[in-house]
């Protein structure tokens, strides 16, 4: 697909993947639909692609976790742009935690944000996308929806689903509506996901492992996805899978 003149919405815009992701596309000319909560990083944002003469961007603020947001926002985006032409599920949060420490509040969080915030904005946007019979869906999974690790549990159970949910999707939709699926799995990324850990076992333990490894950059991520927008549409990328040179596993 060529994006230029495409309208995509991308869910945690405000920052990381999601903002890297909305700068390149926007570099490229796709309309980019910016939604998470923080409505001030979301204008900022707007402005700084305004600013490079880049494609154009809307700011419509939402929670993921809540069904009627999303449904706002593409309501919003195709009042402006007329349609709907891709969804980047990149929201998500990853408060590691080992299972004895009973963190039960950050389970529920990342059910919340991970799993329904992916099936709230594919929701969201399908009777769009079933109606153009076009589009594209692409959901940021993990190299942890492969592969558990401790302290992981419930993080890697999350972006499993997502990995699952990705390819059930991919199976019913790409056929009958031309609607391309694709899950991105990165391994460790250079990003303030790690900041909503609290667990300070993880973070004296598991997090001085990755430290001292050079991570990936959510620029590098960005790329994956517009390659992934920029297939021709007989071409579907199931997964893409992306790790730091120097993560083992």
């Amino acid at each position: 697909m060529n994006i230029k003149g495409k309208t995509i919405i991308i869910t945690g815009a405000s920052s990381g993947i999601g903002e890297a992701t909305a700068l390149k596309l926007a570099k490229e000319g796709a309309n980019v639909v910016l939604t998470a909560r923080s409505e001030d990083k979301l204008i900022k944002l707007q402005q700084k692609i305004e600013k490079e003469n880049a494609g154009k961007a809307m700011v419509v603020p939402a929670d993921v976790t809540k069904k009627e947001d999303l449904k706002n926002v593409v309501e919003k985006a195709k009042e402006e742009f007329k349609s709907i032409d891709g969804l980047i599920n990149n929201a998500g949060i990853m408060p590691l935690s080992y299972v004895k420490n009973l963190h039960t509040d950050e389970w529920d969080q990342m059910v919340d944000v991970n799993i329904k915030g992916v099936l709230n904005g594919v929701s969201a946007v399908l009777p769009t996308m079933m109606d153009q019979k076009s589009g594209n869906i692409i959901n940021i999974s993990s190299s942890a929806g492969r592969k558990i690790y401790p302290g992981g549990a419930v993080y890697c159970a999350t972006k499993s689903a997502v990995r699952m949910f990705s390819e059930g999707l991919r199976q019913e939709l790409a056929p009958n509506f031309n609607i391309n699926i694709t899950s991105i799995e990165p391994g460790f990324v250079d990003t303030s996901l790690t900041e909503t850990i609290t667990d300070k076992e993880i973070t004296e333990g598991l997090l001085s492992n990755f430290q001292e490894m050079t991570p990936l950059e959510a620029e590098d991520i960005a790329e994956a996805i517009f390659y992934s927008l920029t297939q021709p549409k007989r071409a579907n990328i199931n997964d893409v899978y992306i790790m730091p040179t120097e993560q083992a596993q």
